[in-house]
C-alpha cells in the first residue's frame, strides 16, 4: 500500500511535524469512508462529521455520509464529499433492521472500505452492515450515555464493537474501559477540535462585538461574566447564579447563554431564581447566540459550571482559543483542556462559594497577568485541540484500520494485527 500526500502544508515552515493527513490506497484506488449518524443538524458531532469528510477528501480518499439529512448536509458538497439520505435516525427496531440492508447495499455498491458510526441507533445498523459485507467498522464514543442498568449498557455497547473505538477525551477512554471492559489497546483518544478559522480573536470585527453589546444592552466599562451552554439543569446555571450572589458585586454584568431546546419551564425557573435573589439588574438569561466568537470577545470571564463531567468541554476549549479567562468545573474533559493557573482555573463542581472565590480572584488580576494567561490558553488550543489536529489523528486511525489484513476486517485490532 502507498500513501497519497495531502495538498495541505507543502512548505513546512511552521516548525510543526510534517503533514501526515493522507490515506493509504487500496489496490491502487483511493479508499472510501462511509460515516453514519442520525442527522446533520447543528451540533458538535455533526460538525465533526463534516470536518472529517473534508479531511478524507483532502487526504486523497472518498467521503460518503449517510444520515436522515439536515441543514449541514449541503456543506459536504463544498469539500467534494457525498451525502446519502437514509432513515438512520430511527430507533424503531424494524427500521434499524431495514437500515442494515440499506447500508450493506450502499457499502457494496460504493466499494466502501471503512464504516464509521457516530451514534448508537445508527451504529447498530452500521455494525451489522459491516459484518454482512466484511467491511472495517469503527466508532466514535462521544459521551458517557445513560448506563444505570444492564439494558442501557447493552444498548450503548454497540459503540465499543469496532476494530478501533475513538474516545473524544481521556476521561471517556477511562469510562469505556471501566464500564464496558474495552482493552486500552483498542481505544484511540482523539479530542474534539476547535475551528480556529472561526474561534480566533483576530478574525472578529469590532462591529460584530458592538452589535451584540447593543443588543444585550451592556453598559461600557463593566466586567462581563458569561456562562454559555444549553439550558439544562446539569450545566449548572443555578450554581452560577448563586456564585454571583455570593460574589456580592453590583458592578458586573452576567450572561447566561444557550437555547432552552423546549425546556421553557426551566428557563422560567432560572428567571424566577434570579429575581428572588434580587439580581435582575446584573444577571440576564440571553438564550441562543448565533455569533459565539463575538460573544466570547465581550466576556472578561467565561464560566463552565457543569455539575456532571463534560465528555470533552467545548466551552472551555473555545474560550481558551479566544483568549478568554476560563473557570471550569474540576472533572471530566475540562481537566484535560484547562491547566490550573496556567491556561485557566478549575473549581469543585456544584460549589458556588468556590466559584465565587475564583471569579473574584480573576477579576482582581492585573491586565498584564490576564494577558499572559490569555496567550498561554490560545497556544494550548492551537497546539493540542485544533480541528486540524483532530482530523490528522482521525486519518491516522483510518490508516491503522486500512492496514489490517482482509481476514481481520471487522475484528478489534487487539485480536488481529494490533
Amino acid at each position: 500500500m502507498t500513501q497519497i500526500r495531502s495538498e495541505g502544508n507543502k512548505d513546512n515552515t511552521t516548525g510543526e511535524a510534517p503533514d501526515k493527513s493522507a490515506l493509504m490506497t487500496i489496490n491502487t484506488r483511493p479508499p472510501t469512508v462511509l460515516q453514519v449518524l442520525p442527522e446533520l443538524v447543528t451540533g458538535g458531532v455533526e460538525r465533526g462529521t463534516v470536518d472529517i469528510a473534508g479531511a478524507i477528501v483532502g487526504g486523497g480518499g472518498r467521503a460518503i455520509v449517510a444520515s436522515a439529512g439536515g441543514p449541514m448536509a449541503h456543506e459536504l458538497a463544498r469539500f467534494g464529499a457525498e451525502h446519502v439520505t437514509l432513515p438512520v435516525q430511527s430507533k424503531n427496531p424494524f427500521v434499524i433492521q431495514k437500515n442494515v440492508h440499506r447500508l450493506a447495499d450502499l457499502a457494496v455498491a460504493e466499494n466502501v472500505d471503512i464504516i464509521h458510526a457516530r451514534s448508537r441507533a445508527s451504529a447498530w445498523s452500521a455494525m451489522y452492515a459491516a459484518k454482512i459485507t466484511g467491511k472495517n467498522f469503527i466508532t466514535t464514543f462521544h459521551g458517557t450515555y445513560g448506563h444505570a442498568n444492564s439494558l442501557k449498557r447493552a444498548y450503548n455497547s454497540v459503540m465499543t464493537k469496532g476494530n478501533l473505538v475513538i474516545a473524544i477525551s481521556n476521561f471517556i477512554a477511562g469510562h469505556i474501559r471501566q464500564i464496558y471492559g474495552v482493552p486500552a489497546a483498542n481505544i484511540r483518544v482523539i479530542p474534539r477540535g476547535v475551528d480556529l478559522s472561526r474561534f480566533n480573536p483576530e478574525f472578529v470585527s469590532r462591529e460584530r462585538i458592538i452589535s451584540l453589546a447593543r443588543k444585550w444592552r451592556l453598559p461600557d466599562g463593566v466586567p462581563v461574566i458569561m456562562l454559555p451552554g444549553r439550558l439544562t439543569r446539569w450545566k449548572g446555571q443555578s450554581i452560577f447564579i448563586e456564585a454571583i450572589k455570593e460574589l456580592g458585586r453590583k458592578d458586573v454584568q452576567c450572561l447566561i447563554m444557550g437555547s432552552d431546546q423546549g425546556r421553557h419551564s426551566y428557563r422560567r425557573e432560572l428567571e424566577r431564581f434570579i429575581e428572588s435573589h434580587g439580581m435582575t439588574g446584573n444577571v440576564h438569561v440571553i438564550g441562543h447566540c448565533d455569533d459565539m466568537p463575538a460573544a466570547y470577545m465581550l466576556a472578561d470571564i467565561v464560566v463552565s459550571a457543569s455539575l456532571e463531567p463534560e465528555a470533552f468541554g467545548r466551552v472551555a476549549a473555545e474560550a481558551q482559543a479566544m483568549g478568554r479567562q476560563i473557570i471550569a468545573s474540576d472533572h471530566g474533559g475540562a481537566r484535560e483542556t484547562v491547566t490550573q493557573g496556567e491556561t485557566g482555573w478549575l473549581t469543585p463542581p456544584g460549589d458556588a462559594k468556590a466559584l465565587a472565590k475564583a471569579i473574584d480572584a480573576v477579576l482582581a488580576k492585573s491586565e498584564a497577568d490576564r494577558k499572559k494567561l490569555s496567550e498561554r490558553a490560545k497556544a494550548n488550543i492551537q497546539a493540542n485541540f485544533s480541528n486540524e489536529r483532530m482530523c490528522e489523528r482521525t486519518l491516522d486511525v483510518y490508516n491503522d484500520v486500512l492496514s489490517l489484513k482482509p481476514s481481520d476486517a471487522g475484528q478489534p485490532l487487539t485480536s488481529g494485527s494490533s
